[in-house]
């Protein structure tokens, strides 16, 4: 058993297709089937069941996939350590992000990286605060940025803050409201609002404040994240949204308004250290983040979200 042939394994599993892997791996398709074919040999299992329309994984196969990503992981760490050693930084770095990131200008911090470093491959992941603390953990990104209530702390990885922002309602232009300068969440509390889902991360600091104030209000639209579906319900009227301030500078056909008693976002960077590769070093280090930033591996109070 090579390293090779569990690459091999690893492309017909994601692309299920042997043809389709042998282009990714760069082999042709007869070299790669047999060394696959090798490897269910000294096995003694059948990996894949193949029939002339699909391929896909046996039990067997299924069992033997994650190991074999994992011997991968560690031989392409192992690389990039040595690499780190002679001085050059090359690997793998895998950033996850909330769609709303506004602390850090995430193409020019890419681009500084990698004019740096053009031996990395980056690779990005979008999500909810929540699901990429959990990825950060489990070692599936190497790191993260983060929206969070002022009440909650990243658990269980390293943490550094990079801003405190203060939401502001967003309206259709004709709304009501569009012309008021200022507005609070008892006014607030009246209307009709588009939010992400109940118990998210994202959600969470409006929904605690208008709580905090005694106050109730209505989420008629939920949605996965913030994107044209929810501009869009605000720009046709359908409901209101409250959002940061410097992300809604993005948004264009809706108007913005100052909340004077408006919920706080904290933003976030975080990482394992028990995970840390050499370009994620690094990158943390494009950012100017501290070698031993204040706030980390606390644990969300008991008003956080994870």
């Amino acid at each position: 058993m090579d390293l090779q042939q569990m690459r091999y394994v690893v492309a017909v599993a994601e692309t299920d297709s042997f043809t389709r892997a042998a282009a990714r791996c760069l082999v042709v398709q007869s070299a790669l089937s047999h060394q696959i074919a090798r490897l269910e040999k000294e096995l003694g299992a059948r990996l894949f069941e193949r029939t002339s329309r699909r391929v896909r994984l046996t039990p067997a196969g299924a069992a033997f996939l994650p190991a074999a990503r994992q011997c991968l992981e560690a031989a392409d760490r192992a690389a990039a350590e040595v690499a780190a050693a002679v001085g050059e930084v090359r690997g793998r770095l895998v950033v996850g992000l909330i769609p709303t990131v506004a602390a850090v200008d995430i193409p020019t911090a890419l681009g500084d990286f990698r004019r740096r470093f053009p031996h990395v491959r980056i690779a990005l992941r979008v999500g909810g605060s929540d699901h990429l603390v959990e990825q950060v953990r489990q070692g599936a990104l190497d790191v993260a940025f983060l929206g969070l209530p002022v009440t909650a702390r990243p658990h269980g990885v390293a943490a550094h803050e990079l801003s405190r922002d203060r939401l502001v309602a967003v309206v259709a232009p004709d709304h009501p409201l569009a012309d008021e300068p200022v507005v609070d969440l008892d006014r607030l509390s009246r209307e009709v609002f588009v939010d992400l889902p109940a118990g998210t991360a994202g959600r969470a600091q409006s929904d605690q404040a208008f709580a905090a104030a005694g106050l109730r209000r209505d989420v008629a639209f939920e949605v996965s994240t913030v994107d044209f579906v929810m501009t869009g319900l605000v720009a046709q009227g359908l409901a209101v949204a409250l959002l940061p301030s410097a992300y809604v500078h993005r948004l264009s056909g809706v108007t913005t308004i100052e909340v004077v008693d408006a919920p706080v976002r904290v933003e976030h960077v975080i990482w394992s250290d028990a995970t840390r590769t050499p370009a994620a070093t690094a990158f943390l280090d494009t950012l100017g983040v501290p070698d031993t930033p204040s706030g980390a591996n606390q644990g969300f109070s008991s008003h956080g979200v994870v």
